[in-house]
């Protein structure tokens, strides 16, 4: 045994031949360190040996012994003078420096350890220490000091920058994740993947692996059940093919999982996957979406899933008016294709479950998820278990993006357990999430465009070919929403589109933040630029004309009435707001030299607060006996903010201060149905059903207190802590004890359907400077004006709007998926590149003055829209620069060089 001080305590252990340090502390149940990539590339397992921070997953544990070891938990203790919060950490507090809070402690750690030379140069100094959810802003704010918390203020809750409630846990480490948690006799599992992009496996040999000290299983697609599903989580799952198996004898893309290896270590686990040996018949493959359509083409499935057409798995075509007309009439027509990339979610949190029996004799999944009502009506679809035998939850969840709105990684572990009777977990690594789990779909958009010589749309023609990959997956509710809000967003008597999700032997594409309007909105907003230059009229000037307007009908390509609606209305204002930033400018000078060339772009996004498919939730509401409120809804809490956004909703209503609301998420055992975490829904659904649930509440609580005083009711309100009826104040507490008395229990619940769907907006601004021979880009000023509703809390509302900016600049910039035969190669971070600290411009936020009338509140969806009009800012800004359309993303230097050598 060797000895080890970690945080001021002593630890007697040995480490496992080659452990790394980070797994060494979490098998000491040290949970703050967390992990993210296992590869030195994004800092979430950062601590410090000797006061000195090193990422931990690159340091052989025996290197521990004799040093001091400071993690998370013990940062403060450094201070020593019994302070809760060391001041980097009060500092984080205060600025709300995180979102999902997963690389929290990495970041923190790094930050209290550099000396005030090193915070003169931060983009060097945190180059190692990533974040995907925040933009970096609010983390900039925690170095300078700055505060971006309001007072918690009975009464006052809605409008206010409260902080997050679990603030001090998270930066602390105490803050529970999925794997946060240490359970005796826990077995692991880990798959072999398919080396192959399309192969049928003739004979798996397990005997070898099954030899390996310490495996205690090896499942293949014979010992699974044999159903077929999707593992994509939605209300309705028939939108969804069920053209997957939990384990399959046919291989449609390389990563996917073939055999699963139980064993009592993730080593050994890993042992056993190498140890299996499968015979392959290897089958022709198709990686292209056109060529996947063409005749002839290798096909991918024989399952139900199989069409007419082959690989197209769902086909959509509509048409409004007269296309051919509106061309007719036509003073100019633009026609082109604009086409983006996949990208990946990389949540720094990786995906995984873990399964057990309890004590009840029930099963119970915990999972990073989300959806784990979803989730559930799955496992026991496949498992064939009652609801009512299955318990799936979520405790906090590192980052989601739509990447977690699929069931990847519960049903094999569950499976696991339930024959072999004791606790499984999976934990993905940061490789499987790239070769493994899902990504945005790859779309390319041919657009047709007629006007009038004033700027008037005559016609629009739009044709969208989707690579859903192997599986279909969200593939056609993804191509409806590609089709819907960024056609409706403009005014025009005719429009014509048809759209199709193929199958590829493409990794499996899926939800992600954007959810299809994404790619479309790329290349429609590209599109109405070229077409203004056309005209020779401002591209403002242009979308000001033609975008959609109150009492316009909200229609895409299809005829049926539509549930959307103008519950306000400030895409108008957000149009001034970006012109206006733009011709003040920010001062920020282009670089020295004649091969710099400098352009502007702007964009817009609409959206549809919410899908059209059925979307429901529920949540619950007692009053305490200390005069406290429980309430109980199952959202998750992935960064998004929710839990915060309930808390000031039923806080507002019932008039306490937030901090007495205590709420509960995601739990099937504890909280009501929820569809999921997902589609814009968390605020507009879920937060409808707290609006209501509070408000059922506040007159439980007065229609009982009018009985217990005999005042009348019209004299009865609540006042924080108690309730006034007439002259007399009767606190919370008393009223309880007397309702507990009269067997009245203050217990309410109510339920929130998504419809009507009010309509949002986004406006993006963007001046560059470009060289013109290295293809190098740097944004020079970035505007963002968002028409979100009456925000419930400012502070997050723009934590969120810089996080989804910041992964558009990502996807715009820096972020691709390289592949080679299907095979990629680039999945580590640091080759995939999402936007570190030096990459993510700092853009001026402004909010539109609305206030809806459907939302709670006046509240509007906005986590996710402001993702949409980035990257096609950023590519009118190029052509304004260059008189180059640079219509593929992204815009890497080596895809602009050869254009800009000739522009």
């Amino acid at each position: 045994m060797s000895t080890y001080e970690i945080n001021g305590r002593s630890y007697s252990a040995a480490p496992k031949p080659g452990q790394c340090l980070r797994t060494f502390l979490r098998d000491l149940e040290v949970f703050g360190v967390k992990k993210g990539c296992d590869a030195g590339d994004c800092g979430a397992c950062t601590v410090w040996m000797d006061g000195k921070p090193f990422h931990s997953c690159l340091v052989p544990a025996f290197r521990g012994e004799g040093r001091k070891i400071t993690t998370i938990e013990g940062l403060a203790q450094t201070c020593g003078d019994g302070t809760d919060m060391h001041p980097v950490q009060k500092a984080f507090c205060d600025a709300q420096a995180f979102q999902c809070g997963y690389c929290a402690a990495g970041m923190v750690m790094t930050v209290a350890s550099l000396s005030l030379e090193q915070r003169e140069d931060l983009p060097h100094a945190l180059k190692g220490n990533l974040c995907r959810c925040t933009g970096y802003r609010s983390i900039e704010d925690a170095l300078h000091g700055r505060s971006n918390i309001e007072e918690d203020v009975a009464g006052k809750a809605l409008g206010a920058s409260l902080p997050n409630p679990f603030s001090d846990a998270i930066l602390t480490g105490k803050a529970p994740y999925t794997m946060d948690v240490a359970v005796p006799g826990l077995l692991h599992l880990k798959v072999l993947r398919s080396p192959h992009a399309h192969a049928r496996v003739i004979r798996i040999d397990k005997s070898k692996a099954e030899a390996v000290p310490g495996v205690v299983a090896v499942y293949t697609w014979e010992d699974v059940p044999r159903r077929l599903y999707s593992t994509a989580l939605h209300e309705d799952h028939l939108v969804d093919p069920d053209d997957t198996y939990m384990l399959d004898n046919v291989a449609r893309f390389v990563g996917q999982r073939l055999v699963a290896v139980v064993a009592e270590s993730e080593a050994a686990a890993e042992a056993g996957c190498r140890t299996v040996h499968v015979d392959y018949e290897l089958l022709p493959a198709v990686f292209d979406p056109v060529e996947a359509m063409a005749p002839g083409a290798p096909l991918l499935h024989d399952k139900d899933v199989l069409t007419d057409n082959g690989n197209i798995y769902c086909d959509l075509h509509g048409e409004i008016g007269d296309v051919a007309k509106g061309f007719a009439e036509a003073d100019v027509v633009h026609e082109a294709t604009y086409s983006t990339s996949r990208v990946q979610h990389v949540h720094l949190e990786t995906h995984g479950s873990i399964a057990w029996q309890g004590e009840d004799k029930r099963w119970h999944v915990r999972t990073s998820s989300q959806g784990p009502f979803a989730a559930q009506k799955k496992l026991c679809y496949l498992m064939g278990l009652r609801a009512r035998d299955l318990h799936v939850f979520t405790e906090r969840v590192g980052g989601g993006f739509g990447g977690k709105q699929e069931m990847v990684s519960e049903d094999l572990v569950l499976f696991a357990t339930m024959k072999l009777g004791r606790p499984v977990k999976w934990e993905w690594t940061r490789e499987e999430e790239f070769i493994g789990a899902t990504t945005r779909h790859q779309m390319t958009t041919r657009i047709r465009l007629g006007a009038r010589k004033d700027g008037t749309l005559t016609a629009m023609d739009v044709e969208v070919v989707s690579n859903t990959g192997a599986y279909g997956n969200h593939g056609s509710e993804t191509l409806a929403a590609a089709m819907a809000s960024p056609i409706a967003a403009y005014r025009c008597e005719n429009k014509k589109g048809v759209g199709y999700a193929v199958y590829t032997n493409m990794i499996p594409a899926g939800g992600f933040r954007g959810y299809g309007a994404s790619q479309t909105t790329f290349a429609i907003e590209c599109a109405i630029d070229d077409l203004a230059r056309k005209l020779d009229i401002d591209p403002m000037a242009m979308r000001r004309k033609n975008v959609v307007r109150p009492g316009d009908n909200i229609e895409s390509i299809w005829k049926e009435p539509s549930d959307a609606s103008f519950g306000s209305y400030g895409i108008d204002e957000c149009l001034d707001i970006v012109e206006r930033e733009l011709t003040k400018g920010n001062g920020v000078e282009k670089p020295a030299g004649e091969d710099w060339a400098t352009g502007t772009g702007v964009a817009l996004a609409m959206l549809e607060c919410g899908p059209p498919t059925e979307h429901r939730s529920g949540a619950e509401m007692r009053l305490m006996a200390d005069g406290s409120y429980h309430l109980a809804v199952g959202s998750c809490e992935m960064g998004n903010g929710i839990a915060t956004a309930h808390q000031q909703i039923a806080a507002s209503i019932v008039g306490v201060r937030a901090r007495d609301i205590h709420v509960v998420i995601a739990d099937t055992d504890r909280t009501p149905y929820d569809t999921g975490t997902f589609a814009s829904t968390g605020t507009v659904v879920a937060g409808k059903a707290v609006h209501l649930t509070a408000e059922a509440m506040r007159e439980d609580i007065l229609d009982f207190a009018s009985r217990h005083t005999g005042a009348d009711r019209a004299n009865c309100r609540l006042d924080s802590d108690a309730v006034i009826c007439g002259n007399k104040r009767v606190p919370l507490a008393e009223l309880h004890a007397a309702g507990a008395k009269a067997e009245h229990r203050f217990a309410v619940s109510r339920k929130a359907y998504l419809s009507p769907r009010t309509i949002a907006f986004n406006v993006q601004g963007v001046r560059l400077a470009v060289h013109r021979v290295t293809g190098e880009i740097r944004i020079l000023h970035s505007i963002h004006a968002a028409d979100i509703g009456r925000p419930i809390n400012p502070m997050q509302c723009r934590g969120q709007l810089d996080g989804a900016i910041t992964m558009g600049y990502g996807w715009a910039l820096t972020e691709n998926m390289v592949h080679d035969g299907g095979h990629m190669v680039n999945a580590q971070i640091r080759n995939y590149r999402i936007p570190a600290w030096a990459d993510a411009p700092r853009t001026d936020l402004f909010l539109a003055g609305t206030v809806d009338t459907i939302g709670p509140l006046g509240a509007k969806s906005q986590g996710e829209c402001a993702i949409n009009p980035v990257a096609p800012a950023v590519s009118n800004a190029l052509a304004d620069a260059t008189g180059v359309r640079f219509a593929h993303l992204p815009f890497t230097p080596d895809r602009l060089f050869d254009k800009l050598a000739t522009s």
